[in-house]
């Protein structure tokens, strides 16, 4: 069983990103997802910010078309210095 074989390609899938909360974070967030997945709407993001406040959540769900276009995009997103975690 391969690994594209976990997943029914296309699918809907979401990515939670992590990271300090600053005025830019989701818009770094979103650029790089369009880097990946171009036809992602920017205005289906759900932003959520921690109970301190210091920290955003930003999940972007995307129309995934294979696992190399998943995972380019998961290491582009985990190597950004703003981001902390990436689901």
């Amino acid at each position: 069983m391969s690994q594209d074989d976990l997943f029914d390609f296309p699918c809907d899938f979401p990515v939670k990103v992590m990271g300090a909360r600053r005025d830019d974070f989701a818009q770094t967030v979103v650029d790089i997802v369009l880097r990946h997945a171009p036809d992602f709407a920017a205005e289906t993001v759900e932003m959520r910010a921690s109970g301190s406040g210091n920290y955003l959540s930003v999940t972007c769900t995307v129309r995934a078309v294979s696992r190399a276009q998943l995972d380019a995009l998961y290491r582009e997103l985990s190597g950004h210095p703003a981001v902390k975690v990436v689901l």
